[in-house]
């Protein structure tokens, strides 16, 4: 090939596509810059005090939820596979939070963003994403999130960012400054600087598998616990090891799901414990009071699970740390979790719950241990 036959097969310029990415990107970290960190929270209870407990408050990000850092990782993902471009119209299949969070996202980059939910999603979630000039497409069924979406994105030519399968693979679990790494940064200068567990529910699974693949690549003695609720397939899939378990689905949103997600992985988890949802609305309910502040329902199954760690640890006796997460607030469910009219048509009674967890808060006497 003659010099003049190469030179004229180069690119004539800039590829605007790489620029609008590089420009994109940056915009990206800057947001992680400026939001990555969250508060370590400790909380001090009379009956537990030789059990330190600790909750990293993910609510504190911009958009409020754990799922900042999901969304970020996702859209990060996609631009860097050249799947995400300037005019690339972005569909996800979410329970709310997730699409929140990707709403805040495409309107930085100026990009469309349509969010499939049920149309149970708490009216919170559905301003939120609409006020970050999202659009919503409703379905009645949860099990329906993922094929209309998928379907939504090819009527369009748009991507679909699946967080249900992409979550475990767009987080880099060995470090980069992710939910793991921030965590055991933040204990090394605790009593207890090597927790005996972290406890966290699962809704992709890809925070849980966060968490242990870093535990297991730092080498720690960490145990991961992952709590689950009625109506998930997870529990009953890690129990058998059956990855095709299916279930009705969860009643509290962000967790649980009718299906095993591709992100579950079940070999980094030491642990699981399906919790009640009168349990979960419980708890949720008794944090909040103690600290002051509404945090939502998945963030008291992760509670009431932590609780049920602790139960076990004192019967046998043990004494270690124990971390949890507040996934978001709970001012997003003033019209389920926090409404006693909603909880009852649910057929859901707290009030047992209530007393239970309050007890053990208090005098550290007998905690109900749920499903293992």
């Amino acid at each position: 090939m003659s010099d003049q036959c190469f030179t004229e097969c180069l690119p004539s310029g800039p590829d605007p596509i790489r620029a609008w990415g590089r420009q994109a990107i940056e915009q990206l970290l800057g947001d992680a810059r400026r939001s990555a960190d969250t508060h370590m929270i400790k909380p001090v209870f009379a009956g537990l005090r030789d059990i330190p407990i600790y909750f990293k408050d993910e609510s504190t990000h911009p958009t409020g939820s754990l799922k900042h850092r999901l969304a970020r990782s996702l859209f990060l993902y996609g631009i860097c596979n050249g799947r995400i471009g300037p005019t690339t119209t972005l569909v996800e299949a979410s329970s709310g939070s997730t699409a929140v969070s990707e709403a805040y996202f495409a309107h930085l980059l100026g990009l469309k963003f349509v969010a499939v939910m049920p149309r149970s999603t708490s009216h919170q979630k559905v301003a939120a994403i609409r006020q970050f000039g999202g659009e919503c497409h409703f379905v009645d069924r949860a099990a329906e999130v993922y094929a209309v979406a998928e379907q939504v994105a090819r009527d369009c030519g748009g991507h679909y960012l699946d967080q249900f399968t992409n979550a475990e693979r767009a987080t880099d679990w060995r470090g980069n400054n992710n939910i793991a790494q921030s965590m055991f940064a933040q204990m090394e200068a605790e009593a207890d600087p090597v927790p005996d567990w972290v406890v966290m529910s699962a809704g992709t699974g890809g925070t849980s598998a966060t968490i242990g693949r870093y535990i297991r690549y730092r080498n720690l003695a960490t145990r991961l616990c992952v709590v689950d609720v009625e109506g998930s397939a997870f529990y009953d899939a890690w129990r058998s090891g059956d990855l095709a378990v299916t279930a009705p689905g969860s009643r509290i949103e962000g967790i649980g799901r009718p299906r095993v997600e591709p992100s579950f992985i079940p070999g980094v988890i030491d642990h699981m414990i399906r919790v009640p949802d009168a349990a979960s609305f419980a708890a949720a309910r008794v944090l909040s009071e103690r600290l002051f502040r509404r945090v939502g329902g998945s963030t008291g199954t992760n509670f009431y699970g932590l609780l049920s760690i602790a139960a076990q640890m004192r019967r046998e006796g043990r004494r270690g740390a124990l971390v949890t997460l507040i996934c978001d607030s709970g001012d997003r469910y003033a019209e389920t979790c926090f409404n006693d009219d909603w909880l009852a048509g649910q057929g859901i009674d707290i009030a047992p719950w209530r007393a239970r967890i309050e007890a053990f808060l208090d005098s550290g006497e007998a905690l109900p241990v749920p499903a293992r």
